[in-house]
């Protein structure tokens, strides 16, 4: 029996068709470069799009998927909402979500958190250290205190969703700017995972430790079987 994690890569794949640099560093798309080593650590991977019936996210690709990793930029207002409806119930039912960089605004993290989930930002190259603050989590596993990333988009701090329930990492750049860069939270029986790196025009994602991290985070997110809960009213007497 393969007990491999089944996890779904979702990438809006617009840049990568239209912006000739994106495409020289992820000629495949992102979705492609991070499901390959997803792949390579014995995940059972698939990918989906923004463009494909349903953005290919199904009820039977989701009816599959234990973790579902979440990248979009420029269309998250293309997403639709029957679409973000089934994936926010999936989540309450168990499905693990890793949203990445900008899926901060996406509509099924903005729906979960319950806030306008914006930031500071600024967009010139400038390298980010991303440090462990919680080195005891399963999402840090194998990582040094920090690492660095020669370059990427800064975000900054008020970062406006909810106290996470545990935060693992935080980034400084070197405009001086800190940002809670690694945050965990659950929704019903779903964990997810926020994590801040990975703007399209750097090759953020063909980075060792940042592609760790999104495998371990995969792993942590796994849905656990436990009791089935049968809500409404209940037909037990005392």
């Amino acid at each position: 029996m393969n007990n491999a994690p089944r996890v779904t890569v979702w990438n809006e794949y617009q840049h990568e068709k239209t912006d000739p640099h994106v495409t020289k560093i992820y000629p495949n798309g992102i979705h492609s470069a991070i499901a390959q080593y997803l792949t390579r650590m014995g995940m059972i991977v698939q990918t989906a799009t923004l463009e494909e019936p349903e953005h290919g996210l199904s009820d039977a690709v989701l009816s599959v998927t234990d973790v579902l990793v979440w990248w979009g930029h420029i269309a998250h207002e293309q997403v639709q909402e029957e679409v973000v409806g089934k994936v926010q119930q999936r989540i309450w039912s168990g499905m693990g979500l890793i949203v990445l960089h900008s899926g901060h605004f996406s509509k099924i993290f903005k729906r979960l958190m319950g806030t306008s989930c914006n930031l500071k930002w600024r967009n010139i190259g400038e390298q980010e250290r991303i440090w462990v603050v919680d080195p005891s989590h399963p999402i840090a596993a194998g990582l040094e205190e920090s690492f660095e990333i020669a370059a990427e988009e800064m975000y900054g701090e008020p970062f406006e969703i909810p106290t996470p329930d545990t935060l693992v990492f935080i980034s400084s750049f070197q405009g001086g700017e800190v940002f809670r860069s690694g945050c965990c939270f659950q929704r019903g029986r779903g964990k997810i995972f926020y994590f801040r790196p990975g703007d399209q025009a750097y090759p953020t994602y063909h980075q060792p430790e940042v592609l760790r991290v999104i495998a371990n985070a995969v792993n942590w997110a796994i849905p656990i079987t436990g009791a089935k809960v049968q809500f409404g009213e209940s037909t037990e007497s005392d």
